[in-house]
């Protein structure tokens, strides 16, 4: 992309997008720890000012990722959730059931998860309260979604719902840290095999930890 000033609000969509593309490709490539706004701006074709144009900081570009990323992990869900489990089975194996979709369906998006686990430490950290507030209402809005998918298949949850889906992201993102291990960790492990013991496969690790909150919480019968 050659830079040009946009001057229509439509223009100016348009180069978010491609900006938003650009570190999207990235990620397909790097951990999010190695995004820098230069490469960025690099890939995009703008100069790092112009990139600043659109977001205020590297942060800003990955949280409205997150957004979107979160858009469309919840639509994939959506179906996941309604044709995979039979609403006649008993609590606990419904249960079973939804903690398995979910970390099926978490472990196969690793950027996104990579996402939710900068998100409180790093990409939160660095942005106004403008941009803060825009990304935290979108949140609510996903978790809200979020929350109605998993209450049909388990109304026993009741008023936990919420609670049960915002632990589920971030236990995925804290996950995640342990099932992508560095290069150096990497070489380690096949070292020392025994010390491989920490390099956990993120979904059965995810379905563990879902099962064990979900059948903790819901009421006794």
């Amino acid at each position: 992309m050659t830079f040009q000033r946009a001057r229509t609000e439509e223009q100016r969509e348009i180069r978010r997008r491609a900006i938003l593309d650009a570190a999207s490709a990235m990620l397909d490539e790097m951990p999010v720890a190695a995004v820098t706004l230069n490469e960025l701006s690099r890939r995009a074709g703008l100069a790092k000012p112009n990139v600043l144009r659109y977001f205020e900081s590297r942060e800003a570009v990955l949280l409205e990722l997150l957004d979107r990323f979160l858009a469309e992990w919840l639509a994939d869900l959506t179906a996941a959730l309604t044709n995979g489990i039979d609403a006649k089975l008993p609590m606990a194996e419904r249960a079973v059931a939804v903690a398995e979709i979910l970390s099926r369906s978490l472990s196969g998006r690793v950027v996104l998860c990579d996402l939710f686990g900068a998100q409180g430490s790093v990409l939160e950290h660095n942005v106004s309260v403008e941009v803060a507030i825009r990304h935290k209402r979108a949140s609510l809005a996903h978790l809200a979604t979020m929350a109605e998918l998993i209450q049909r298949q388990l109304p026993e949850l009741d008023e936990n719902v919420e609670l049960f889906g915002l632990q589920t992201l971030v236990m995925a993102g804290s996950l995640a840290a342990y099932a992508t291990p560095p290069p150096s960790l990497e070489a380690a492990y096949q070292a020392e095999p025994s010390l491989a013991r920490f390099h956990l496969e993120l979904e059965d690790a995810l379905k563990l930890a879902l099962t064990a909150t979900l059948l903790g919480v819901l009421p006794r019968r």
